[in-house]
């Protein structure tokens, strides 16, 4: 069996190192998996990235524009929303040609349009799609937050200025992903329960399966490791306490960063002893940022792609933060409980399928900092600290390992092409 598995980027983004551990998890186990990427990152040769030229740049800007305008002339939000009206027709390709089963995932930013969406469905193979968002169930928006118009049909989006209209952006799309999809049966995979009961609430997906399976991670790599070593590596201290926040851009909002501070500094207030023995590392672009803005000594690092030295930054610590607003099923909270490191996270998304509250992590009312500064507080507290961590491990082995995860999809595969396991 061929699996074509198609994201816009191999590495960058949370959806495309899902996909690329897809692929090697799939690969570990007996199935031929290739990668489809608009933007390849590394060398691996089961990688095939796409002609790079001045086109694909244009089209780009162009979906922009189109938002833009929509949008009365205004920045806001203008990527929180997608509108798939460029990309790359990829249905010529040999991959794709020899492919058995095409495995979409996360294909925005002039990666596929909904015209070449239909050209691969009106191909015949079988299509699997795995959300790591909402874009592939609502109109346009990645995460429809409050708003429950794609239960029925996409209008006066949010996310347009002044609230858009009543056949405003988002319902011209809506209207050409129902017309899509009703021409081909796709088998649509949530990362999350969160996600799959919103894909299931969707109009768009009335009359398509949805399922969930978890992303994977690899347990052999990511694992608990000694901490001193790990430590050293990165020149930290060997006898303070230290959380870590980590981001692609830590000043994103979505993820938090006002939260965090908040949170730090009630920590700081209420136990003023912690100034001098708990530590916050941060890494990602622009890390720096938060070292005059925490009550704590702060060790910033820069975004760290490769993965055997990000298991060493897992373990240099004693517990992973994550004040994130909107999330899926993040890689991150995965990579640290299976490297042995509790987690605290606010009660959204998926978020608290992972960390069970009070046993391997703490989940935090959500927008509360004051619940995440107590969060933060009880782990690091907690009498049998070493359980958590644990508990956090035997969790990740048992959910998210590649293999149970590969056997997950070789099922789903089987089933929509006939076989048998």
């Amino acid at each position: 069996m061929r699996v074509l598995i198609i994201n816009t980027s191999e590495r960058i983004g949370g959806a495309a190192v899902a996909a690329s551990r897809l692929m090697e998890s799939l690969k570990n186990n007996g199935i031929k998996a290739k990668m489809l990427v608009r933007d390849k990152q590394t060398d691996q040769i089961s990688v095939v990235g796409l002609k790079r030229n001045w086109l694909q740049v244009w089209k780009f800007v162009w979906e922009r524009i189109v938002i833009w305008r929509a949008n009365r002339f205004k920045k806001n939000n203008l990527f929180a929303v997608d509108i798939a009206n460029t990309g790359t027709d990829i249905t010529h390709l040999p991959e794709f040609q020899q492919a058995d089963i095409i495995h979409l995932h996360w294909v925005n930013q002039g990666m596929l349009s909904l015209k070449d969406i239909r050209n691969i469905l009106r191909s015949g193979k079988p299509v699997v799609w795995t959300m790591h968002d909402m874009w592939p169930c609502t109109g346009i928006c990645h995460h429809a937050r409050e708003c429950t118009h794609y239960q029925q049909e996409c209008h006066h989006c949010p996310y347009l200025y002044g609230g858009g209209g009543n056949k405003d952006l988002s319902t011209r799309i809506f209207r050409k992903k129902q017309k899509l999809y009703d021409e081909a049966r796709i088998t649509f995979v949530a990362c999350s329960h969160w996600l799959e009961a919103r894909a299931q609430k969707s109009a768009l997906l009335a009359n398509h399966p949805v399922l969930c399976i978890p992303n994977p991670i690899n347990t052999n790599l990511f694992k608990p490791r000694n901490k001193q070593e790990a430590r050293d590596k990165f020149k930290l201290p060997q006898t303070d306490r230290l959380i870590l926040f980590g981001s692609i851009k830590v000043s994103d909002k979505r993820k938090g960063i006002d939260y965090l501070i908040e949170s730090c500094k009630l920590l700081a207030e209420k136990h003023p002893e912690l100034k001098d023995t708990l530590g916050v590392v941060v890494f990602g672009n622009q890390s720096q940022l938060l070292e005059k803005q925490l009550p704590f000594k702060v060790y910033p690092l820069q975004y760290v792609s490769d993965e055997h030295q990000l298991v060493d930054v897992y373990n240099a610590v004693d517990l992973f933060v994550t004040p994130s607003l909107e999330e899926n099923l993040p890689n991150m909270i995965m990579e640290a409980m299976a490297c042995g490191v509790p987690c605290v996270g606010f009660n959204v998304g998926g978020i608290p399928e992972m960390i069970d509250h009070l046993h391997n992590g703490y989940v935090a009312r959500y927008k509360s900092s004051e619940d995440f500064a107590n969060g933060i507080y009880w782990a690091l507290n907690d009498p049998d600290y070493a359980a958590l961590g644990e508990q956090a491990c035997r969790k990740a082995v048992a959910k998210y390992s590649e293999s149970i995860i590969a056997k997950k999809y070789t099922d789903v595969y089987n089933k929509i092409t006939g076989k048998h396991a």
